[in-house]
């Protein structure tokens, strides 16, 4: 199965960082997209095949909880696996976002060990 994984953060430097630790880590994406905010994430959801987000929760114009929400409302979550990778960290809103189907939550900084724990665990769940 081709793997084509988005990345959606305001901040083009953690973008950078987690396209870069998908290759330290020899993730077998055969695309990788990236997004400054939830609203540029959805349009490329609905474009393109998607089959793994990578997305912050604070972003302007959409942020992640939005794009979620938004994505379960359209019943994407059914075939996007989905990982919130954020500097917060409230109990509440992580455990909010599994409900609506997050499949896992990587705080920043992560390191790339961890990075690669959750890709094969998400992987491994979509295949």
């Amino acid at each position: 199965m081709a793997w084509n994984v988005l990345v959606a953060d305001d901040s083009a430097t953690v973008r950078a960082v987690l396209v870069k630790t998908f290759q330290m880590v020899q993730a077998p994406f055969e695309r990788v997209l990236q997004a400054a905010n939830g609203r540029e994430a959805l349009e490329l959801i609905e474009r393109e095949p998607i089959n793994l987000l990578f997305t912050d929760i604070n972003m302007p114009e959409m942020d992640g909880v939005e794009l979620i929400e938004t994505m379960a409302a359209r019943g994407l979550l059914e075939r996007i696996a989905v990982a919130i990778v954020s500097t917060e960290g409230s109990a509440t809103r992580i455990e909010r976002l599994r409900e609506l189907g997050v499949r896992a939550y990587l705080r920043k900084p992560f390191s790339p060990e961890h990075l690669g724990q959750v890709l094969g665990q998400m992987m491994g769940e979509k295949s």
